[in-house]
């Protein structure tokens, strides 16, 4: 058994190379072998989001607070809110953020696959990001 208490575990500023806008990263947990699957907390700050990207076993994001965006590659921009689920397919490329005038938090769980959970790509630029009712 391994219990991870809380504020045992620093946060993390979002890189810049994979993330717009302010984005903090909280652990929570990593796999232990045989195990591949990590989480992390992860919070955008108003018009923070990721940059496009893929995971190799797909990736499921619970949002816990705020209100959000996501978006897969050739889909509309969809609205999150707190209580909504997502799952994106292994290899869906996809972004996710907060919207431009709401933080969002989400749970992101991914299972790493030969040493990685994720392939980073293109940043989302602003008329991507621009969201239509």
């Amino acid at each position: 058994m391994d219990i991870k208490r809380s504020g045992s575990q620093p946060s993390a500023k979002g890189q810049a190379e994979y993330f717009t806008g302010t984005v903090r990263v909280d652990p929570l947990f990593e796999a232990h072998d045989p195990a591949r699957t990590s989480g992390a907390s992860v919070t955008f700050e108003p018009g923070a989001r990721t940059a496009w990207h893929t995971h190799p076993l797909g990736q499921t994001l619970i949002v816990t607070a705020g209100c959000g965006f996501v978006q897969r590659w050739g889909g509309a921009i969809e609205q999150i809110r707190s209580g909504d689920v997502v799952w994106f397919e292994p290899g869906e490329k996809h972004w996710h953020g907060a919207t431009s005038t709401t933080a969002m938090t989400h749970i992101a769980i991914q299972e790493w696959l030969d040493g990685k959970p994720v392939d980073w790509m293109e940043k989302v630029s602003d008329e991507q990001y621009q969201y239509h009712n």
